[in-house]
């Protein structure tokens, strides 16, 4: 089991101790871990209505390259179930509630966005900045669709929507400000990844 959970072309994969029981255990110690560092980009945040500034996309991007598509997205999941539990763990608190609210589908948006990255990364693009950048920016711009999906849902009992447009109004309020940040997030996101890859061949 615990041979599958990554592969060599991560930096998890080519880091992680060489028997089993200890990759599992790393395994599980990682993904617990992860959902922490989620925790902690949700709150350095701008609180701002209805989609507050955060650096979770960047956390979330740097994650799953770093670890791969399994663990990125089991560490994705612990981290929604502990905020679906109550735990303040949100950008602005938590709770199921919060989860239906206008940030729940970016919230739920990290699952595949995960999984793009990782998957890139399980492949190779760990060693390729353009790759995976590219795959970075697949996979925000995935979660950008589905959260506006999302909100669009939202719109016919949302008063921060303007009710006479409200595509406009939601792709103005939660999308338009975030494109330019978020390249920039996944452009740092893959140069923080690949540069610790390069360090850590070198040392292997």
């Amino acid at each position: 089991m615990a041979v599958t959970l990554t592969t060599p072309n991560t930096l998890l994969g080519a880091l992680q101790p060489k028997g089993e029981a200890a990759r599992l255990a790393t395994n599980i110690g990682i993904v617990v871990l992860g959902s922490l560092l989620l925790t902690l980009s949700a709150k350095i945040n701008v609180p701002v209505w209805p989609v507050p500034v955060t650096l979770q996309t960047f956390a979330v991007a740097a994650l799953a390259a770093a670890f791969g598509w399994r663990i990125g997205v089991a560490t994705v999941a612990l981290y929604l179930m502990q905020g679906a539990a109550g735990l303040p763990v949100f950008a602005l608190g938590g709770g199921a509630a919060y989860l239906l609210g206008p940030t729940g589908g970016f919230l739920l948006a990290y699952l595949p966005m995960a999984y793009i990255i990782g998957r890139a990364a399980d492949l190779g693009a760990s060693n390729r900045p353009l790759a995976l950048f590219g795959a970075m920016l697949l996979a925000d711009a995935v979660l950008f669709v589905f959260g506006f999906l999302w909100l669009l849902t939202l719109a016919g009992q949302a008063g921060w929507i303007d009710q006479a447009s409200p595509i406009a109004s939601a792709y103005e309020r939660a999308v338009q400000p975030f494109i330019v940040w978020d390249i920039l997030k996944m452009a740092l996101a893959a140069l923080t990844v690949t540069g610790a890859w390069q360090i850590a061949k070198r040392k292997a």
